[in-house]
């Protein structure tokens, strides 16, 4: 009697995306600030914890959808770029917004802001995922590394 090994001993891979928002209901990102405004209705808080999102964004830069790719502590959270992407894939997005806190209040990126961005960016460009931005939020403000011309 043969075993089927794939039923046992491997696991299977599910990928989807789904969306409830028709396309024409869409929101579209024209500027920084529309994409800061979009990503308030999302963040579960700025003071207390820093989070990361990334919205996802078709080539007529309508929100596919967002996702939190992680949550960390007062200071900082760790990013994963694989993480950033798998999300990106399985929605079909041709760019991405890249977005956290600083619960501190200070606008100004660091060096693992900066370099976070570059590294993200690069692989987004073998894949041909543009990086079109990374927004620091804040309860009263952003900062925009595509503004400040910094991507």
């Amino acid at each position: 009697m043969k075993t089927n090994l794939f039923n046992q001993n491997i696991a299977e891979v599910q990928i989807s995306y789904s969306s409830k928002v028709p396309a024409k209901d869409r929101l579209q990102v024209k500027t920084s600030s529309s994409a800061a405004d979009a990503l308030r209705l999302v963040y579960p808080g700025m003071e207390h914890k820093e989070y990361f999102y990334v919205l996802l964004l078709n080539r007529a830069n309508k929100i596919l959808g967002y996702y939190q790719v992680s949550s960390g502590g007062i200071s900082g959270t760790v990013v994963d770029q694989r993480i950033v992407f798998q999300a990106a894939l399985k929605a079909n997005a041709s760019s991405l917004i890249l977005a956290h806190n600083h619960p501190s209040g200070q606008l100004r990126p660091s060096q693992a802001d900066i370099d976070l961005t570059r590294k993200i960016k690069a692989a987004g460009e073998i894949m041909d995922i543009s990086v079109l931005d990374h927004l620091i939020m804040t309860e009263e403000s952003y900062y925009s590394f595509a503004d400040e011309g910094l991507i």
